[in-house]
């Protein structure tokens, strides 16, 4: 494996570990690109009407954009969009509970897991924590509770079909005693340096405590948690980064990281809110831009929405396309869907082509089997919001939704460089 795509996967799985929730993803890319010379801004100040890097966090998403010094009142953006949230599970109210002398954490299911994923693994509990002053804290537990499995003694049938309660069977361990002696968010207060009697409020999920791996012959595989969907959000972290280096083009680079795609976006800080759209607005407003002028910006605009997507499972082929079979590390998927599950048309196509082609990278269709439901991705929701051509991506892996996702290395890297040439390119 060349060298290139070993350090971008390396840095993907430091990337990972510092963002083991929506929140720490968020500041993560917020602190990387302040690195890069972004300047943090709060929704509440008034911002610059001067050209330059700048960055916006929401909650648990966060849009960045590079305004160019000829920036005009009809300069179109460049959105490379992906979303900050992973399914797993969500901390509940009261959540210190247990029985027959182990303590448990009460949890509800967030997104669609692969539940079964989840079992005999290391969780990290993280998210953020809401203050009596109202101010927040991260926090991060490390590796503390487990979901253990059943042993086989006592299910003899378990590898003939193993079905979990997803209220019974999804409370994970993190110690021993009783229940009203122990104190779950005082775990999470001391990780994060607070007295917990402070807190007030909190939105805590888990996530695989496991450091992401390189592995397989000649080192293709990379495995971690979350890749659904920070591999996109970390692409556009890097590209962002390289691109606004003394930008000067005919466009406003973005990248726009958005919260609650698993849960279907209809959040304030989600792809179906109005964070984008605000963001754009101010931007237009600063640039002295009218309704007009700022609709006529949106018709030049374009939006890459990018998520993972399904690669061909050797097992399991009956499961795809029997034609279009996406394969790891054979690059980037262009993700289309007859329903407009996937926002990609023909134009989409076209330019999406090219950018790859500016990139030196080749890239692999996806299309779902006919007899398998579809998903969807912010990509429509965008284009339904803003009226902005949007084109859905990606690259492709297994095990999606498991707590420990599989992804090809040289895909990592070949999305960061269409990254970077869409956000770099000329008009196509």
């Amino acid at each position: 494996m060349p060298v290139a795509p070993v350090a971008h996967a390396e840095d993907l799985a430091d990337f990972v570990d510092a963002s083991p929730s929506s929140f720490h993803a968020a500041a993560e890319v917020a602190r990387r690109l302040q690195e890069a010379g972004f300047t943090s801004l709060d929704e509440t100040d008034a911002w610059p009407e001067t050209a330059g890097k700048h960055l916006v966090v929401r909650d648990g998403a966060v849009i960045a954009w590079v305004v160019p010094q000829g920036a005009s009142a009809t300069t179109p953006v460049r959105v490379f969009g992906a979303h900050s949230d992973s399914p797993g599970f969500k901390l509940k109210p009261q959540p210190t509970t247990g029985r027959l002398g182990w303590l448990q954490a009460g949890v509800e299911i967030y997104g669609g897991p692969l539940i079964n994923s989840w079992l005999d693994r290391e969780l990290r509990l993280s998210g953020r924590l809401v203050l009596d002053d109202g101010s927040e804290a991260l926090a991060d537990s490390g590796p503390l509770l487990r979901l253990p499995q059943l042993a086989i003694h006592l299910d003899r049938g378990a590898n003939d079909g193993l079905t979990l309660d997803k209220q019974a069977h999804t409370q994970p361990v993190w110690g021993l005693g009783a229940p009203e002696s122990a104190d779950l968010l005082a775990e999470l207060a001391a990780s994060a340096g607070i007295d917990a009697s402070r807190i007030r409020g909190y939105d805590l999920t888990t996530a695989d405590a496991a450091r992401g791996a390189l592995f397989g012959k000649d080192d293709v595989f990379f495995a971690a948690g979350r890749l659904d969907d920070l591999v996109s959000v970390h692409a556009g972290v890097v590209a962002l980064a390289t691109a606004a280096d003394g930008f000067d083009g005919d466009h406003i680079p973005m990248l726009a990281v958005f919260d609650h795609e698993e849960i279907g976006s209809a959040t304030r800080s989600g792809a179906a809110g109005p964070f984008l759209e605000d963001v754009l607005e101010r931007i237009g407003l600063a640039l002295g831009a009218d309704r007009g002028e700022r609709m006529r910006a949106l018709a030049s605009s374009w939006c890459v929405s990018s998520d993972v997507g399904h690669s061909v499972h050797p097992n399991f082929a009956e499961k795809h396309d029997p034609v279009v079979q996406p394969l790891l590390g054979s690059g980037p998927i262009l993700k289309i869907n007859a329903n407009q599950r996937y926002a990609t048309d023909g134009t989409g196509a076209a330019a999406w082509h090219g950018w790859c082609e500016a990139a030196g990278v080749s890239s692999q269709a996806f299309v779902s089997n006919n007899t398998v439901p579809c998903g969807s991705t912010i990509g429509p929701i965008t284009a339904t919001r803003l009226g902005i051509r949007t084109v859905d991506v990606g690259i492709p892996i297994l095990s999606m939704h498991s707590a420990r996702e599989l992804a090809g290395v040289s895909d990592l890297f070949d999305l960061a460089r269409v990254a970077e040439a869409f956000f770099t390119g000329t008009e196509i």
